[in-house]
């Protein structure tokens, strides 16, 4: 590996600006979406804009306009919009309601809140949203406390902890798009690699909480009407991405799929399924755009010589591939609980995490995964992060109340830890992309 240049700090000045107003705004407001993060990023890109006298505006502007067009930025915004048109017309099919029914039809009592942590995996997994996952359960979710003994905090902690079980395993999740095109993986791989270092989290997961609602007792008794036929378009997304379909035919499919399935019940029109085209598309343009632009960004402080100098600081201390891992994990770790999004910060952190892989020789497959690991433990812990804001609007709780049952995340980060400490799983030698 060549020999790093040292860098220069000052060119991570946009990127505090970014964070500052950000947070800053938040922390003034009490509300960390008060100010939008497109305006926030906008300022940091006006900024980078202004440094560096040595550059002519125009190369400054080509630099922003190459970050921003790069082919994994512009690829990956064309997956987004995919995965919204699914989740659209999944939804408007009527699938969300059907797989969420189906497993609250086959549950025994007494593994409730069991079943709603697996059902919150099966739909975060399939749909790649933990937010969408978490909007289409938390009224459930109250329903079940309201008509058990359960702490209504611990039913909402069941279901983000199911919800970031899928936004880090699943082929359709912004999080492992952006873990794969940052870090020049398949998605297939990642996955693989990431299931067996998760898997022992959400098993004890499951079993934490039938353990503690064990005794719990329940009225309920209310039907859950479903419809198998609508499940299906989740399961064939599951199915084919599993086995390694490239991801934009997985997600075509899904869409034609699920709109052939509702226009043969007679749940949409011809009309409706291309309305709700549109709307998944409309769901993913501020993610498209905030892509573009932190790409542009990213490359702005790149070419400032402020990605060597925090390569450097980073692994500064670092002596082996061991050392490498950490600091990948603990930079996307501190750039998500800056951002408070988790999609964002291994966006931002993803080609810093290429490069320490590369010096280190860390696996792609594994530098992906604790990229997505450790952004979606932190975010499901982050009182102010939009998940469990969603279920504590829900619950009409304070998020912090949530955050102790938030089992899944915790775990989550103590075995990325325990794979980086004891090299697990083993990989075969692999060339980098």
């Amino acid at each position: 590996m060549e020999q790093l240049r040292k860098g220069n700090p000052l060119a991570l000045i946009p990127f505090a600006v970014f964070i500052i107003l950000f947070i800053g705004t938040g922390i003034l407001t009490g509300d960390f979406y008060k100010l939008p993060v497109l305006v926030a990023l906008f300022a940091a890109i006006l900024v980078a804009l202004l440094m560096n006298r040595e550059m002519s505006f125009q190369d400054k502007l080509r630099h922003l306009t190459e970050g921003g067009g790069h082919p994994d930025i512009i690829l990956m915004v064309i997956i987004f919009l995919l995965a919204g048109a699914f989740s659209s017309v999944a939804e408007g099919v009527g699938a969300v309601d059907s797989t969420v029914n189906l497993g609250l039809s086959v549950l025994p009592g007494n593994l409730l809140i069991v079943g709603l942590f697996v059902i919150a995996c099966f739909i975060s997994i399939s749909m790649g949203t933990s937010v969408g996952t978490i909007v289409a359960l938390a009224p459930i979710g109250m329903g079940i406390a309201e008509q058990t003994d359960v702490n209504v905090a611990l039913t909402m902690g069941a279901i983000v902890s199911g919800a970031m079980f899928g936004d880090n395993l699943s082929i359709i999740s912004d999080t492992t798009i952006a873990a794969v095109r940052t870090q020049g993986t398949e998605m297939k791989d990642k996955f693989k690699a990431n299931f067996f270092i998760v898997l022992p989290a959400a098993i004890i997961t499951a079993v934490i909480f039938g353990v503690i609602t064990a005794d719990a007792s329940t009225t309920m008794q209310e039907e859950h009407p479903y419809e198998l036929v609508k499940v299906l378009p989740y399961l064939g997304v599951l199915i084919f991405a599993v086995i390694g379909v490239n991801v934009i035919y997985v997600l075509m499919g899904g869409i034609l799929f699920a709109g052939i399935i509702g226009l043969s019940v007679n749940e949409i029109s011809m009309m409706d399924f291309v309305t709700l085209l549109g709307d998944g598309f409309q769901n993913m343009q501020n993610l498209s755009l905030l892509v573009i632009l932190l790409g542009g960004l990213v490359e702005l402080i790149r070419r400032n010589g402020g990605i060597d100098f925090l390569l450097n600081s980073i692994s500064r201390g670092a002596r082996t591939d061991r050392g490498g891992e950490f600091g990948i994990a603990g930079l996307v770790s501190a750039v998500n609980l800056s951002t408070a999004n988790n999609t964002i910060s291994i966006i931002t952190a993803g080609p810093l995490a290429k490069q320490i892989s590369e010096r280190f020789e860390i696996d792609s497959r594994r530098s992906a995964s604790l990229l997505d690991i450790f952004s979606s433990s932190v975010q499901g812990l982050l009182p102010y992060g939009a998940q469990i804001l969603s279920v504590a609007g829900v619950a009409s709780i304070s998020p912090v109340a949530i955050v102790p049952f938030c089992f899944y995340p915790i775990l989550l980060a103590v075995s990325g830890i325990l794979a980086i400490i004891f090299r697990f799983p083993k990989f075969t030698i692999k060339q980098q992309g």
